[in-house]
């Protein structure tokens, strides 16, 4: 055995000790039953490691599968990954191209695999839909059909999704309602308003308690800004397809040594 696969071997050994040491540290303290993700810097890891973008997303769709399996794994409610924003739209053709191409190969894989109801994983879509070709909203729905009945984690995919759209959507659907005579305007409240935005459906847990956002950028890049107003923030310099199970630990530590104040 050469002396480099050696130094390997004790890497793997030292990684997985330390991540043992990391969950008795988080098992017993209070999770965050709402997590987000913006997952930022896969373009700058292909850079970096000299390869294409082609490869740099889809090792970036694998991580986000683990994700889901590591979050499982702490009992977290729900997930929402920022895959994609509206202000995405803005990048090269090629590149929203092969992201499109990428999302839409991991939904059919996901229709093809049982292990999302084996798990009792729940698969939600927020966003911009009808900037999304139908083709490809057909199968978004049929993915969010077949795992309607998952209740150990709610996963939700942010594609074409914008903070600022949710909150101006969700207000054209009030207004609606007012004209229409269905609520009063006097019945607006912070609760009230809420029931209208994309992520109404996870009720208790719509507020975010925590957001990671990897690729050393701090500041939330138009994510779930009404959903946010008290999360706890962590940013991390590695680029989302470097990001293990312990960084995501890490983060769950930071949260749990935080004290949530709420104002009070």
């Amino acid at each position: 055995m050469n002396i480099r696969l050696i130094n390997v071997l004790k890497l793997i050994g030292v990684y997985r000790l330390y991540e043992k040491w990391l969950y008795t540290q988080i098992k017993n303290g209070l999770m965050p039953n709402h997590v987000g993700l913006i997952l930022d810097g896969n373009r700058r890891w292909a850079d970096k490691n000299r390869c294409s973008k082609s490869v740099a997303y889809t090792i970036g769709a694998e991580k986000v599968k683990e994700v889901i399996k590591w979050a499982r794994e702490l009992k977290i409610k729900s997930l929402t990954f920022f895959v994609f924003s509206t202000e995405n739209l803005q990048r090269p053709r090629e590149e929203i191209d092969i992201i499109f191409n990428i999302f839409r190969k991991n939904i059919l894989d996901a229709l093809n695999d049982d292990d999302l109801i084996k798990h009792g994983v729940r698969i939600k879509f927020i966003g911009d839909k009808s900037r999304i070709d139908p083709a490809l909203r057909d199968l978004m729905e049929k993915l969010e059909n077949k795992t309607s009945s998952g209740n150990t984690l709610t996963v939700n995919i942010a594609f074409l999704y914008g903070g600022k759209w949710d909150i101006i959507h969700a207000t054209k659907r009030l207004v609606n309602e007012v004209l229409n005579g269905k609520i009063s305007i006097n019945d607006i409240t912070v609760e009230t308003f809420q029931e209208y935005l994309s992520t109404s459906y996870l009720d208790k847990y719509q507020n975010v308690d925590l957001i990671l956002r990897t690729g050393g950028e701090y500041r939330l890049s138009n994510f779930l800004l009404w959903q946010s107003a008290y999360s706890e923030l962590v940013f991390l310099d590695i680029y989302w397809p470097e990001f293990r199970k312990i960084d995501f630990m890490r983060a769950i530590r930071t949260f749990q040594r935080r004290h949530r104040r709420f104002g009070r």
